[in-house]
């Protein structure tokens, strides 16, 4: 068991966090402990729990040179969970978080609602959606004895203003 702080962001050592579930000694509870996990994997490069935490149908679609890839070119930041629920009736959930990371020098968020079913008691990630980044349109306002934007070389307030 490791001693240092868990990558997840729980704030406890890994080994008793996300180690425990990634090396498959036990299950996570939630999603959001399964999603927890999953950051965890990214930022140790444990791949083949990325594989083996996904639903049956979702493995064949995994790429794994592509998933270590990231892992490796990537430095993990942080992970925040926005939102977490479960539906206990049809043994589903679903949390949204993004996790933060930097690569080749920039820092980077992915945000992702991913979507969980509960078999044989195993939480499972069936689907994740990217969340994309909404544009910010910054209006632009010019004084009146601001250059003019049209690039007249004039105040604003004798050209277009």
């Amino acid at each position: 068991m490791t001693d240092e702080i868990c990558p997840c962001g729980s704030g406890k050592n890994y080994g008793e966090c996300c180690e425990p579930i990634i090396k498959k000694n036990a299950l996570a509870n939630s999603p959001e402990t399964l999603m927890r996990s999953r950051y965890s994997a990214y930022a140790k490069g444990e791949i083949l729990w990325l594989r083996d935490s996904l639903e049956e149908n979702q493995r064949k679609h995994f790429d794994e040179k592509g998933a270590r890839q990231w892992s490796k070119q990537s430095e993990w930041m942080g992970l925040s969970i926005i939102r977490s629920e479960i539906d206990e009736k049809n043994n589903s959930g679903l949390v949204e978080f993004a996790a933060k990371y930097k690569q080749g020098g920039v820092v980077r968020e992915h945000r992702e609602v991913s979507e969980f079913v509960r078999k044989n008691g195993e939480w499972l990630l069936t689907e994740g959606r990217m969340i994309k980044p909404e544009t910010v349109h910054k209006e632009q306002t010019v004084g009146r004895n601001d250059p003019c934007p049209c690039g007249s070389g004039k105040k604003f307030k004798k050209c277009c203003g």
